[in-house]
């Protein structure tokens, strides 16, 4: 594929794909200043596009995608993978917690302020 056939494929733009090549995350094939990217390139670039959208680093992108390794039926990798998943979801799920609280802080305050505009009395802070 060119440049513009994975940028209309993936929904990026030719700056994120040759930002994600100078970061080593994708080799297209040059052709003079043409990029050809391969069915490999496209997958590692589905993954990287996961992976950001799941909170991990490019570095940890990086890292997992060095582990690809079809001999061995790319066990580390799976595993190296999962361990990294779940540290992330870990931390999503705490951020979603403390912010479930700040909501509710916030809806309560809400709740008085206009209650405070229909019946106006001293507010207790």
């Amino acid at each position: 594929m060119t440049i513009r056939e994975m940028c209309d494929v993936f929904d990026v733009t030719p700056r994120t794909l040759r930002f994600y090549e100078s970061k080593e995350l994708l080799n297209p094939i040059r052709e003079g200043q043409k990029r050809l990217y391969t069915k490999k390139d496209r997958g590692r670039l589905k993954l990287i596009l996961r992976g950001k959208r799941f909170g991990f680093s490019l570095e940890e992108i990086r890292q997992l995608l060095d582990l690809y390794d079809p001999a061995s039926l790319n066990l580390q990798q799976v595993q190296k993978t999962l361990d990294v998943a779940r540290h992330h979801l870990a931390d999503m799920t705490q951020r979603r917690d403390e912010l479930n609280v700040a909501i509710a802080e916030l809806e309560a305050h809400i709740e008085m302020g206009e209650k405070h505009l229909v019946n106006p009395t001293p507010i207790k802070i």
